[in-house]
Order: structure tokens, then sequence, then C-alpha cells
């Protein structure tokens, strides 16, 4: 046996002790017993079983009180509450499986002084606690607002007979009123417990009045709710009751009824949009679904809604397309300047489908160029130009195959893919669909868009697409598809080989000045309420916009300067004329350009003003266009090791590794020493150290920027270059040579050289670039070093002379 004290709280207990017993305990889950209840008790833990024998073979009497917790199968003392109920066990029986159940009665009221036994049973020492029965003005006012709150709790609640009420004003005595109203609440056992044991019944009744308050205002809460519910119920009901009667008086005056109605509605319909057979058979089959579906259920939502989209769609209706071709050559070049290739492409399409007399199959074109450079603008001009229906979607950011085939009829709120609903919005069946970003498609775990996009965009195909939503083939074939994209590297290949591509480059400063003059500038007056008697942008100030506000393969930007200057002289005009001055024409000059646009953002021309050793200008490649690259190589002594600066990537220094390999494998060439690199440092670096620099093109470069610093021999400045180079210095082709071009065109480059290979490309760009620059094409770099250098870097040696490299082809 062990003895354990509990520790008690007197401040709310004042009670008289009068006696003082040791009993048998048993804790309760769920249940407070209360003085003159009667409950039935199902005991079943090991402890509670041994403290009920206890107690029958003593005076059968024991001591329950409530568990803090009813999750503790083996409480402690801790988990017992201090106040129980001191109660006879009136009849006990062994069921089968154990457990005991009991019969007790509450006898009064007790606190626990202290655990006698804690480990076999629970056995305490207990004293009991009486009180005041006598009752005061104060009393009577606490018991008639108890049983006024009882009374209505009663009749608000179902779980209590009226005779619960009646039972309690009987009762004469305050603490056993507020007991045996308590023990008839449906409450938690910590609320129950906080009313056994309060000390006094005047305390006792104040707890229980606030318990009473909180509980009718939850019944009230709920009785509210329930009316509400039930008038809807009501509602639904008597709308059921009307709609069948309505039915029946439609049905004796011959008439019909509203779902009848809407199938005729939808048969109506189908008459006028006059579906291909298979089609209308689909539709015939869900119309038979739906006369057997109740009317407002959500499946006959789904199949009015999945009727509605095939009608909608356009399965007949097409446009007249504009065959005139000197129309369409007209609409083209009033919208777009230059982009001849693209332009060429739609007359050709127009010529095919006059020669073949009959519907032509829809045409594929992939516009790929940097950004800026008109290729969404172009798509609505071509569909303006054959008098086509536009629609455009966006692919950037798509990574689900449903955007692309739809969902399926089975999710909620399933919709058709972008394709259709595009068809649905045209209205027809040949529009121009515009895809735009083409290249700006990812894959995830639902899917990979780009292959959805194998049926649409092949001619083989597309005129059977299936949507997942739709689940019936539709034509695609009269569409016009127009993609357009960025870069080609990101398009898989399947996708790309479907598509016919057409490159179109960055603009020169001409065509710029044109597009500027036709175009943005007529359109910049008009945003911006300014008239063209107002504001003068002349040619040679453009060409400075151009030049040293600009730095971009398209206009974009040249638009947003232009847009600027015209938004100042807007408020200047509006300042000249709220003050009521007299406002004259402005003209924008080089002098005043600085005014409007503030500083010049970029340098132009060649980069620096004389030619320097060691100081080679390289071509690179962006996504926005082309740039020029300066590449500088500087010597000081060191252990024959290689530097390299710039933030270049793998393939650009190891280009740097096979240009210093030759160099050092035609050091006699050169005139250098055999060990020359034994005690020197060579440090190379591209400027621009922000930016990441990578790929083989910059390997010319690269090789004549190491050859002149070694020899001291100054590079031409107004020489640019592009090509790799090989350990045994041949110069092999490079991509991205039209975008290359123009950039040395931009920079005031007059000399360019490149692989010979890429002759090929370069007569694809626009004569009046050519014709202002001086192309050289070259096989090895000893024809590039002859060209780029100020004079040859080979000397004697040995006693003999290095013959003289091959000449380059001029163009």
């Amino acid at each position: 046996m062990g003895n354990k004290k509990k520790e008690t709280t007197n401040s709310d207990i004042g009670a008289d002790m009068q006696e003082i017993m040791n009993l048998p305990l048993v804790p309760l889950r769920d249940i407070v017993i209360f003085p003159y209840m009667i409950v039935p008790l199902f005991i079943g833990r090991g402890k509670s079983i041994k403290a009920l024998e206890e107690a029958m073979m003593s005076d059968r009497r024991i001591v329950v009180v409530a568990q803090k917790s009813a999750g503790v199968d083996d409480p402690d003392v801790e988990d017992i509450y201090d106040v129980g109920c001191v109660c006879e066990v009136l009849n006990m029986v062994k069921l089968p499986d154990g457990t005991i159940k009991v019969l007790i009665e509450g006898a009064h009221r007790v606190q626990i002084l202290e655990y006698l036994i804690t480990d076999s049973y629970f056995a305490v020492k207990v004293r009991q606690l009486f009180e005041d029965v006598s009752r005061n003005l104060q009393t009577e006012a606490l018991m008639r607002n108890v049983l006024s709150k009882f009374d209505k709790y009663v009749r608000l609640t179902r779980t209590l007979p009226p005779e619960a009420y009646t039972s309690a004003t009987s009762i004469e005595e305050p603490g056993r009123l507020a007991d045996l109203i308590t023990s008839q609440l449906v409450l938690k056992v910590g609320e129950k417990q906080s009313v056994l044991q309060a000390s006094e019944p005047e305390a006792r009744l104040l707890t229980l009045i606030e318990i009473l308050d909180h509980e009718l205002e939850l019944l009230d809460i709920q009785k509210r709710i329930q009316t509400q519910v039930k008038k809807q119920i009501e509602k639904s009901q008597k709308e059921y009751y009307l709609k069948e009667q309505l039915k029946a008086i439609h049905k004796e005056l011959g008439e019909q009824d509203e779902k009848t109605e809407e199938i005729q509605e939808i048969k109506t319909r189908m008459k006028k949009v006059k579906p291909p057979k298979y089609v209308k058979e689909k539709i015939e089959s869900e119309l038979k679904r739906l006369s057997k579906m109740p009317f407002g259920t959500a499946e006959a939502v789904v199949v009015r809604n999945y009727i509605d989209w095939i009608l909608s769609l356009p399965w007949s209706e097409r446009t007249k397309e504009n065959l005139n071709v000197a129309t369409v050559r007209r609409v083209l070049d009033e919208d777009h300047y230059g982009l001849e290739k693209v332009k060429q492409r739609i007359v050709e399409h127009l010529a095919v489908q006059q020669l073949k007399n009959e519907k032509a199959q829809g045409v594929i074109l992939c516009l790929v160029g940097p950004p800026g450079v008109g290729k969404t603008s172009l798509g609505k001009s071509i569909a303006r130009a054959l008098d086509r229906k536009y629609v455009r979607a966006s692919l950037g950011g798509v990574r689900d195959e449903a955007e692309i085939r739809g969902h399926r009829r089975t999710y909620i709120g399933s919709l058709p893919g972008r394709i259709i609903q595009a068809m649905k919005k045209a209205a027809v069946k040949n529009p121009l669909f515009l895809l735009d970003e083409v290249d700006k498609m990812s894959t995830d775990f639902r899917g990979d868009p780009s292959s959805a996009l194998l049926e649409v965009l092949d001619p083989e195909m597309n005129f059977e697409f299936s949507d997942h939503y739709l689940e019936i083939p539709y034509d695609l074939s009269e569409v016009m598809f127009i993609t357009t994209a960025n870069l080609t590297q990101p398009i898989p290949a399947p996708l790309l080989d479907r598509m016919e591509v057409i490159q179109i480059p960055g603009y020169t400063e001409e065509e710029k000045r044109e597009i500027a003059k036709g175009f943005l500038i007529p359109k910049a007056l008009e945003k911006n309420g300014v008239k063209e008697t107002q504001i003068q942008i002349g040619e040679d100030t453009l060409m400075e916009i151009i030049r040293r506000y600009t730095r971009e393969a398209g206009v974009r930007n040249l638009e947003r300067e232009i847009n600027t200057i015209c938004r100042k002289q807007a408020l200047k005009i509006i300042e000249h004329k709220q003050a009521r001055k007299k406002f004259s024409k402005a003209e924008i000059t080089h002098e005043n350009l600085a005014e409007y646009l503030g500083q010049p953002k970029y340098r132009y021309g060649v980069m620096g003003e004389e030619d320097e050793v060691g100081c080679a200008t390289g071509l690179a490649w962006t996504s926005a266009g082309g740039e020029i690259l300066s590449i500088e190589v500087t010597l000081m002594p060191g252990k024959g090791t290689l530097r390299l600066t710039g933030q270049l990537g793998d393939v650009m220094k190891e280009s740097a590794q096979a240009a210093l390999s030759y160099t050092r494998t035609h050091s006699d060439d050169f005139g250098l020493k055999k060990d020359f690199y034994d005690a020197m440092e060579v440090h190379l670096h591209v400027p621009e150290g922000a930016v990441p620099k990578d790929g083989p093109s910059a390997g010319v470069a690269l090789a004549t920027a190491l050859i002149s610093g070694l020899t001291k021999i100054p590079i031409k400045r107004t020489v640019a270059m592009s090509g790799e180079v090989t350990l045994r210095g041949k110069v092999l082709p490079v991509g991205g040579i039209k975008e290359k071009v123009l950039a040395a065109h931009r920079a005031g480059i007059r000399t360019i050289i490149m692989p010979r290979e890429n002759e090929k490309d370069y007569t694809e760009i626009s004569s009046r670039v050519r014709e202002k620059l001086n192309v050289v094409f070259v096989e090895t770099i000893d024809e590039a070093l002859a060209e780029a250098l100020t004079r040859p870097p080979w000397k004697k040696s040995g006693g003999t002379v290095r013959k003289a490299a091959p000449k380059a082809k001029k163009q």
C-alpha cells in the first residue's frame, strides 16, 4: 500500500467537516455523479473492480469521482478531480466478459483528503461536505431564475421529457435543485464538475445559471438554422409539386413541358448548324439520354453543356478568302515593312489555291526571330490581307496536355482545350490561328502539351483532331496555323518537323528608320493625342535614337522612345495652353534630343579610336539578336599560365586553350622562342563580365588577339570576326550569321571575317547591308590573320621565310 496526500483547495470549499471516512474509490470517465442520482455503470478496469469488491465486503459504500481526461486508461492521483460523491451500491452483476454491471445511488458530496491505497486499487480518506439548506430572498430569486431557464431549455430541446421540469419544481432545497437540473443537462464533464464542487448552494445556482444561458443561446441558434433548412426544403418540395402540376396541365392542354421544349429547341439548332452525320448521331444519342433524366439534375446539366458546345462549333461555316494577289501584297506592305520571305510564302499559298481550284490544305508556318521584330502583329496582318477571321492562343508557360486536348467529361467543370475554344470564338472553319510563343511550353506530370500539338499541326492528321471533351473528331485541315518562337532549340524535333520555319532576322538601321517613319511615329502621335503639325522628328534624329538610345534586333524599344518624345511634347502643349501662350511646332534635333530622352544610353561605332595590340572584335549571337564582343589579351611575367576572365563558358574556354596550343605549335612561324610561354602569364579577358558568354564562334577572334599580343602587331579596329578554330588552324562554320552581320553593321564595322562555309548564309542577307560591308571568307587562321592585323605576323626563323598565307576570298 502507498499513501499519497492530495493537495486540495479550500478557498472554494468552505463547508463544515462533520464526518471523515475511509472508502474505496472508483474513477469514472465521461460522467459526473450527483447526490440522489441512481445510475447503472459498467466497470471493466481492474482497479475499479477491486474497489467494488472491497466495498461489497464492507458497507457497500464507495466514492465515485470523475476523471479529468477520459482518454487516460490507468489514471493517477493527478488525473482525478478533488470532489466526488459517496454512493451506495444497490445491485451488482458480473457479466460473462468479465465486466461488472452495478446500480448505484448518490448519497452526498465529499472532498478527498488523502489517498490511502493507490497500487492495487484506490482507497481514500474523505470528508463529507454539508451545506446550508435554508432559503432567503436571494436564494428564492436564484431558484426561480433557474427554474424559468430550465423550463425554456426543456421546451427547446428534444432530449428531455416535459416531466423533467415538473419534478424540478417540487424540489425545495436550493443545492439539491442545482444538482438535479445539472445531472439532466447534456454538458461536458468539466462544466458538471464545476457545479458539483461549488461550496455554497447560491454559488452552485449562479454557476448553473451561466451554463443554462450558454445552452439556451446555442439552442436558439440551432432552432434558427433548423427553421431555415426547413423553409428551403419546403420551398423545394413546393416547386417540385408545382412543376409536376404544370406538367399535368401542359399534358391536358396538349402543350410541351420545359424539358420537351428544350429538346425540341436543340433539334431546331441542329438543323440550322448542319453538322456532319457522325456529329448528328452523337447529338441524338445524348438527347435520348437527356430525355430520360430529371430536368434539374447535375448530370442533365453536363449533357446540356456538352450538346451546346458541339452545336456552337463551326461545322460548315467558312469565310470567303481574298484570292487577289495584288490586294494581298498591298495590305501586307501597308502593315509591315520588309519581311519579304513571309509575304512571298503567303502569296504562293494563294497561287496554289487558285491553280488547284479546290479547297487548299492549311498552311502551317513557324516565324522564328528575336523579340520585337513583328511576329505576332504579322499574324494579324496576314489574317486581314486574306479576309480570314483571326484567333490567337498564347502557349507561354503551358505545361498541361489538357490545355490543348481538353478535359474528359468525367471531371467537374471540364472544358474543351484551347484549340476547340478558339474555333468556337472564330465561328468559321477556316480562320487564321496564331499559336504564340510555341517555344515556351514545358512538361510536367500532367503531360506534354507539345506532343498534343503534333496532331494539331500535322496536315495528314488534323482533319480528325480529337479533343478529350468532345470525344468526336473535328476537322482543322482548313485552318491556317502560324506559330511564333524566339528560338528553335527548345521546340521538340518532331513538332519542328511539322512546321515550315521562316527565320525573321533583326532589322537594319535603315529598315528601323523606315518603320519608324511609316508606322511607329503615326501610331505614337495618335496614341498620345499629338498632331503632325505640332512635332517633327527628322531622319537624322531617328538614326541618332536608333544608334544611341536603343540596341535591339526589333523595334520595341524604339517605339517606347518615340512614345516618350510624344508624351513630353503633349505635356509642353498642355502647359502652353493653360498658360495661354502660343505654341509653335517643335523640331526634335541632335541638339535638343537629350531634353526628351536624357543622355545617350549606348556607344555607337567601332570600339576604340586607333588600332591596338591584343584587342580584337568578335561577333556574338543572343536570343535578342547579334552583339559585338571585345576580346583583350595582355602579357606579364609568370610561370606559363593562361588566365581567362569575363564569365566564360566551358566551350569558350576550350576555344582559348585551342588558340594558345596553335600559337605555341607555330611559334617559329611567328618569330617567337619555343619556350616563350614558360616565363610569362597570358591574361585573356572579355569585357561585360556580368554577362555569361559561351560558344565556339569566338575562336578566330581569340586566336587573333592572342597572336597580336605575342607579336606586338596591332589589330585593325574596323575589322570584326567570327569562326571556330581547330588545332590545325582550320576555320569552321558557325551559326547566327544574319544576326552577327546586322550587329556589325549597327556598330559601324567595315570588314567582317567569317568562315568560307558560311558564304551561303551571307547571301540571304539584305543587299542594302551587303553593299556597306567588306566580307572576307577564310578557310584557315592564316588567312584571317593576314586580313585582321596591320601587317603579316610571319618572320624569318632559322634562315627560312614562312610561305605567305593563301589569299582569302572577298566579297
